[in-house]
């Protein structure tokens, strides 16, 4: 009587399902590591004696490298960058997907020169099990330290003129046009922009959502006023623009600390808003809503960009491989235009 097949294995995946755990989670139980519950633990071993798994040797040998911590870097150089609204928001996104997979976050900010060694140290595999990269400029040494980190890298928003393997970003070029083509739509036909720093992705991106829709009008641009992200920036940039365009109609400010800025400084030189000159931001932080007048802007998924961003790199250090991913935006009417 023929013997039937061998029975197939089960799967670490399999094991995870089972005591209804991540698959990271599992791995880390497995193999003794820390930051894992009791009861969690409890549960791997459970379906272990229960479906009979039998722990890949190698994959036990990298498993026992892991630190249960993960890390969210910013470059910059503010240390009160974490202060912003919109990187509290992506904290809070980010804290909560690692949480789900008993991941620990830790905050790193690139703010000086020894501040951007010891990222570099940690790319090179110490203190992390890996790493989610944002807010880089142009020629930033980060970038060229990430290419030959020796852990999984995930990014918030791509860098400049590079295509990482693993990266979530918003819509940037979508949004800004769909902000500019509203403009237009109320009949602004001066319509400018405060496009923020052009040495970031985020910036070049939403210039050129301005620039597509003005042409695409058939109208032509004016030129950019650059500026730094921040309220003040986005006033003096606003100064810059009554200054030397006095008949602007319409300003589209590529975030919202900026379009914000720019609401004070048309207040001050007695402009009204939006009878007079129409203004639109980026984000829809909470900022917007208690803006006077409240802003129109366009909405990007800030707290879902550092939860899909934790997302990726736990598939990561799981052993997948995600693809990008590019989230949505849309346009929320206020009073600003």
């Amino acid at each position: 009587m023929a013997q039937g097949a061998p029975r197939r294995q089960p799967t670490l995946d399999e094991v995870a399902e089972h005591a209804g755990v991540s698959r990271s989670v599992a791995s880390r139980a497995l193999n003794n590591a820390p930051h894992v519950s009791r009861a969690k633990r409890e549960a791997v071993e459970r379906a272990v004696r229960q479906l009979g798994y039998v722990p890949n040797p190698t994959a036990r040998a990298l498993a026992t490298r892991q630190t249960g911590a993960a890390a969210l870097v910013v470059s910059g150089e503010d240390p009160s960058i974490f202060a912003d609204p919109f990187f509290a928001q992506v904290i809070v996104g980010a804290s909560a997907a690692l949480e789900e997979a008993d991941l620990h976050l830790m905050l790193c900010l690139a703010a000086s020169e020894r501040g951007r060694k010891r990222v570099a140290e940690l790319l090179r595999g110490k203190g992390a099990d890996g790493v989610m990269l944002m807010a880089l400029r142009e020629d930033d040494p980060l970038a060229e330290a990430a290419e030959q980190a020796e852990m999984p890298v995930v990014f918030g928003g791509r860098p400049v003129g590079s295509t990482p393997r693993w990266y979530v970003d918003a819509d940037n070029t979508g949004g800004a046009r769909e902000a500019t083509e509203y403009l237009l739509s109320r009949g602004c036909r001066r319509v400018a922009t405060i496009c923020g720093r052009l040495d970031t992705e985020a910036g070049r991106a939403r210039y050129r959502g301005y620039r597509d829709a003005m042409l695409g009008a058939g109208v032509v641009p004016l030129p950019a006023q650059e500026a730094d992200f921040t309220e003040a920036g986005g006033a003096a940039a606003m100064a810059a623009l009554l200054a030397g365009h006095g008949d602007v109609d319409g300003v589209f400010a590529a975030n919202d600390n900026m379009a914000v800025g720019a609401l004070r400084t048309l207040r001050e030189a007695g402009r009204a808003v939006p009878a007079e000159v129409a203004v639109v931001g980026f984000d829809d932080l909470a900022a917007a809503r208690v803006a006077d007048p409240p802003l129109t802007t366009v909405h990007q998924p800030v707290t879902a960009l550092g939860r899909e961003m934790a997302r990726m790199l736990v598939a990561v250090v799981g052993g997948q491989d995600p693809t990008p991913l590019i989230l949505p935006t849309r346009l929320v009417v206020r009073a600003s235009a």
